[in-house]
């Protein structure tokens, strides 16, 4: 007999996952095993701060996507799936869901002066729900805008990007997902939508969505969807999360206060909670997860885009290979936005520095990746200042973690164990999240689906020595300004032997 706390061996999952570049899906059996998996590229309109992709084109590609990832593998097998979509992004349709407008991308900034109406309205419920403001990229400011623009005929319906996938496979509107709506103003703590907010920015209560958390059945594939897809008629459709929270679930990252640190172009952290996050800055937010579980994070500025803009056509592997040799101590703040930086604080003054020498290319490589792990580890000592749990394992993935220097140099200043996940693409977390359709928790099917490749462990020795090079990388924050004064003080208590 088969345990019903984990994912059945005989089951193959599907994780549907749509980028800003690619519509993409993953057939994942219970041992994590990838089975197929396939995608088709997306295109976008932009133009200044516009943003905008063709929802048909959504659905079309994830289409194709399927019937090739399926087409080798008994579809017999296929139990459930699951969709993740970019944050923020939204359309309208009408009543059978047909688009009515493009799709508003996650980035999409046309919404400026509506977001000052939304967070006068509604201030009082995002500094309840930990987020303190809104900014014109999120979701209620950009269909604020969209109604201004008179774009909501009656009888129109508000979308997510997942919303109009899930409606095309069910074939009929299923509920949006919590971590979708987020961005929309939806109560996670009431689970509702905040009437009298929405009221006073004149949104209709029509045109929202029912919403439930992820992890709910909303349906089966219809008949329809499974000509154009593949995917078997009858198969469960679960609600999916936003693509940061799909990542999150691929790294397996759910167990309370365990944390996924993603590097890529900048650096994100995810982790998991058994209570709402809040914090008063505003840099910090939660969504909120299957069962109990919040799901805190933060995205910085800083991060590898560093090393493209410094180092840019140079042989990175010939300068970590000399910066290791060098193990110098110089430290640089890796900032890549021109905006400022906004975690682990807000500062848009911000710039990028450099403390100590760097003589050499390889010394101020060297400088760049120990930056990107100090301030990794502000990141922690700033979430535990606002209270998160943050000793449970953490998982490193992005482009950065395929540097295995950069990985164990991050070991040794954080002082703790960090795992590298085989995969963690948000696909593969949709996978994971849709083997709970039949009863299975989420960090069981996590524990059973979700391959570590390696485990790194810090070396105490270097640990200490890096430690005082934290702290000047701390004081430094401090004097110009931009570190509050008792973030700064907690973490050098906590860098206290």
């Amino acid at each position: 007999m088969s345990d019903p706390r984990t994912p059945a061996l005989d089951g193959i999952w599907l994780g549907l996952d749509l980028g800003t570049q690619s519509a993409r899906c993953v057939a994942v059996d219970g041992t994590g095993r990838v089975l197929a998996s396939a995608a088709r590229p997306l295109t976008g309109r932009r133009e200044g701060r516009r943003h905008e992709q063709d929802p048909e084109e959504w659905w079309s590609a994830l289409a194709a996507a399927c019937r090739e990832a399926l087409a080798g593998i008994d579809t017999r097998r296929v139990r459930g799936l699951a969709v993740d979509g970019t944050s923020g992004t939204i359309l309208l349709a009408d009543a059978h869901g047909t688009p009515l407008t493009p799709g508003l991308m996650y980035d999409d900034g046309r919404a400026d002066t509506q977001t000052g109406a939304v967070n006068a309205a509604g201030g009082e419920v995002w500094q309840e729900l930990g987020y303190r403001s809104m900014q014109p990229t999120w979701a209620l400011p950009k269909l604020r805008w969209l109604l201004e623009q008179g774009k909501a005929p009656r009888g129109a319906r508000l979308l997510h990007q997942a919303d109009l996938v899930t409606w095309k496979l069910a074939g009929y509107q299923v509920p949006s997902d919590a971590s979708h709506a987020l961005k929309t103003g939806y109560h996670l703590v009431e689970e509702c939508w905040p009437e009298r907010v929405m009221d006073s920015l004149g949104v209709p209560g029509d045109l929202l969505p029912e919403v439930v958390r992820p992890g709910t059945v909303l349906g089966t594939v219809c008949a329809e969807a499974a000509e154009a897809t593949g995917i078997p008629p009858g198969t469960a459709v679960v609600a999916g999360m936003t693509d940061g929270c799909a990542a999150q679930i691929g790294a397996g990252a759910l167990a309370p206060g365990a944390w996924n640190s993603v590097l890529g172009t900048t650096l994100v952290l995810k982790g998991s909670s058994p209570h709402l996050v809040r914090d008063p800055a505003g840099v910090v937010y939660c969504h909120r997860g299957p069962g109990e579980r919040w799901l805190p994070g933060g995205a910085s500025s800083s991060g590898a885009g560093v090393l493209s803009q410094y180092f840019h056509g140079e042989n990175l592997d010939v300068l970590t290979e000399q910066a290791a040799a060098l193990g110098a101590d110089a430290v640089a703040y890796p900032l890549v936005s021109t905006g400022g930086e906004r975690f682990p604080f807000r500062a848009p003054e911000a710039e990028p520095f450099i403390l100590g020498d760097v003589p050499t290319r390889p010394a101020a490589f060297h400088a760049y990746l120990l930056g990107l792990a100090c301030l990794e580890r502000l990141c922690f000592d700033y979430l535990d200042h606002l209270g998160a749990p943050v000793d449970g394992p953490l998982t490193l993935t992005g482009g950065g973690a395929r540097n295995h220097y950069w990985c164990r140099l991050r070991a040794d200043v954080l002082g703790r164990p960090v795992r590298l996940p085989e995969q963690a693409e948000g696909a593969v977390g949709m996978a994971v999240l849709a083997a709970t359709s039949g009863g299975t928790g989420l960090e069981e099917a996590a524990a059973a689906m979700v391959r570590i490749a390696a485990e790194i462990e810090p070396s105490p020795a270097r640990t200490a020595r890096y430690t005082p090079v934290y702290l000047r990388f701390v004081d430094e924050l401090t004097r110009r300004g931009w570190l509050d004064q008792a973030v700064a003080a907690h973490a050098r208590r906590r860098a206290a032997p």
